[in-house]
């Protein structure tokens, strides 16, 4: 039996053999209709069949040699059954232990991006010890010099692009703490001969993520999050979705794959240009100090408003506060209610900071509650930031952090929230509590999402430490980092677009000097920068000159004239931080805009021979013209010679609106 699902212009077919399913074909539209390139012949000399086959789901009794993706105890599977109405679910069993698993797959609606994940159901007398449960594995021929492509990073330093090649061998990424994590996104690729395939594993817990090559040119990625499961008579299990993707037009074609699949799930909104407070004010919060903020953010055509951390009793640093989560009185003597008003008098939306799964030692709630905290009897606590993360997979946690959000946004007419998370979980001594606190977690998310549908919320995580495709599903912007410095920002938004969508990247304009990279750059390069995403502002614009902010006027104008493009069109990256070009390309309809930025030297100024640098759009129609600048061009001459940008020391980034004709 063979089955063939149809995505938008991809195609995955697999094929029923003995024990298992394996893949047939992975590609473009009619790929299937010939023999699988992933076929073997010759004998398999002192293995198994499952060692070189290209199994979709591998149990322990199937494929000893290079992993299971199901550990179970020598698992071996019988087919039972499968069902085609709605995508494929096929269904195995074990006739020892008495445990069924439905493998499941479906194309999501108008994407080449194929979900899978495993429902299991135990039928056996006696409770079952499960290793590891993977949620899929993705075989994909390997072209000769085929490389591995990922995003690492720690904190202000996450999402940074590197590639590997694996002639043989595995590479393995991944976290175990609880959390997405800044160390690695769950994001892996195999690119080559211009195709490229990609793997994303939704979760927000801890992951991991390998791709094993064998001898025969084959790259199986394996996907999974669950580990040391028990799994009890009559109990059932679900995976996270592991997804996959093809293009042809490699690794930025694949990106463009991505960004199509998460605005599946964008709820039809413009995302607001936003002010935050922190940087300007950090814990010193007050109603005075906030209100002349707001009305330098107003004059410059801020949208809304966001205070951060340090509104709440016992907030003056970070060793105390958190988990009580009232407005303090002494920082808004006329009560918070008028302080929000007073801001949205100015026109301005309201934002607040929470970061609700944690507690402070030096807090009320801890003081009531200290076993609502991760911790493992008789053993010390481990203290980050001076906080301790609450188990919010407990009842009585999810209750409190639910009425704590519903309360603030019942009683204030707060239209932003912005989520931190600033720790891992440090102890935990139940393999099951990060299943228990993610799926809360999401519980949480969603019921934000359904009871307070005009609230935007943006997820944090001491930066991008839960930046995921679970993640992206329930929120509505993502922080990608706390490095906000130009050229540093550049390479994190840069392999940012790589797997995640532009309009989930909030980017903010700040003063911040360069952590890694501390050339200096101006303030256009910095807001051409910020644009490239969701535009936020979070400088002490008190401190800007006239000129400053007169320019930042002109900028926030420009910003929302083209947000639309920005946001929702077509993305195209052009060269890279490290090139002599740099750029992203955004076409939606009959605009395209091009965000430019110097990352190299200049041409001599004028005093010598030189060329502008040509940066080559695509996507466009060759026969169509296009006007910019003043000058029309062919979508040809775009594509082929390039748009032409020019760098002088007082200019270094530039947006570029090219209107078709």
């Amino acid at each position: 039996m063979r089955w063939t699902l149809t995505g938008a212009t991809t195609e995955y077919t697999v094929a029923l053999r003995d024990e298992w399913l394996e893949l047939h074909s992975w590609g473009p539209v009619g790929v299937h209709d010939g023999p699988s390139p992933l076929a073997f012949h010759g004998k398999v000399q002192y293995l198994t069949p499952g060692d070189v086959a290209p199994v979709e789901y591998a149990t322990d009794g199937q494929r000893p040699f290079l992993g299971a993706d199901l550990v179970a105890g020598n698992l071996r599977w019988g087919f039972v059954a499968a069902d085609d109405s709605d995508g494929l679910r096929a269904t195995f069993a074990d006739a020892l232990t008495g445990l069924r698993g439905t493998q499941c797959y479906r194309f999501a609606p108008g994407t080449d991006v194929i979900e899978r994940w495993v429902e299991l159901h135990h039928d056996g007398p006696d409770a079952l010890e499960l290793g590891a449960v993977g949620s899929a594995a993705f075989c994909v021929p390997t072209p000769a010099g085929a490389r591995l492509g990922y995003l690492h990073g720690q904190w202000s330093q996450e999402f940074t692009w590197a590639e590997v090649a694996v002639p043989r061998g595995r590479f393995e990424i991944g976290s175990t703490q609880g959390v997405t994590g800044h160390q690695f996104a769950p994001y892996l690729c195999v690119a080559g001969g211009g195709d490229a395939w990609g793997v994303q594993l939704a979760w927000s817990g801890s992951w991991q993520l390998s791709a094993d090559v064998d001898a025969v040119g084959t790259t199986r990625v394996r996907a999974g999050a669950l580990r040391d499961v028990r799994l009890a008579p009559g109990g059932t299990l679900t995976t996270p979705i592991a997804a996959g993707a093809y293009s042809g037009d490699g690794v930025d074609g694949l990106a463009r794959v991505w960004h199509t699949y998460e605005r599946r799930s964008a709820r039809d909104r413009h995302r607001p240009v936003i002010y935050n407070s922190w940087e300007a004010t950090t814990f010193d919060v007050t109603a005075a100090g906030q209100l002349a903020l707001a009305d330098v953010a107003a004059d410059l055509g801020v949208e809304t408003f966001v205070v951060d951390d340090g509104w709440f009793v016992g907030r003056d640093d970070d060793r105390g506060g958190l988990g009580d989560w009232t407005p303090d009185p002494a920082k808004f003597p006329d009560g918070f209610g008028a302080f929000v008003d007073a801001v949205k008098a100015k026109g301005l939306g309201f934002g607040l900071w929470v970061e609700p799964e944690m507690v402070n030692p030096a807090s009320e709630l801890y003081a009531r509650h200290p076993d609502w905290v991760y911790r493992i009897a008789g053993r010390p606590q481990t203290s980050i930031r001076n906080q301790y993360l609450l188990d919010l997979g407990r009842a009585d946690v999810f209750e409190f952090v639910t009425g704590t959000l519903e309360g603030l946004l019942s009683r204030y007419p707060i239209d932003y929230l912005k989520w931190d998370f600033n720790r891992p979980r440090t102890e935990s001594a139940d393999p099951a509590a990060d299943a228990r606190h993610v799926a809360n977690l999401y519980r949480v998310l969603d019921g934000l999402r359904e009871r307070f549908p005009h609230v935007t919320v943006e997820g944090c995580a001491a930066g991008g430490a839960r930046v995921d495709l679970a993640t992206a599903a329930r929120v509505d912007v993502l922080w990608p980092s706390d490095n906000t410095a130009p050229m540093d920002r550049l390479r994190i938004q840069h392999g940012f677009l790589a797997a995640h969508a532009p309009h989930l990247m909030s980017s903010w304009v700040t003063d911040a000097p360069g952590l890694f990279d501390a050339r200096p750059r101006s303030l256009d390069f910095r807001f051409v920068l910020a644009c490239a995403g969701v535009l936020g502002i979070g400088a002490d614009v008190e401190r800007w000159s006239a000129a400053s902010r007169d320019r930042a006027k002109e900028w926030i104008a420009r910003y929302k004239d083209v947000r639309d493009v920005i946001t929702g069109g077509t993305v195209y990256r052009i060269g890279s931080p490290d090139s002599a070009r740099c750029a992203v390309q955004y076409t939606l309809g009959a605009r395209t805009v091009v965000l430019a930025w110097n990352t190299g030297t200049l041409d001599g100024l004028g005093h010598v021979p030189g060329r502008d640098v040509r940066l080559p759009l695509r996507g466009l129609a060759g026969g169509a013209r296009y006007r910019a600048r003043g000058a029309e061009f062919s979508g040809t001459h775009l594509a082929a010679v390039g748009l032409p940008v020019r760098w002088t020391a007082s200019h270094d980034a530039e947006m570029i609106v090219l209107e078709e004709l």
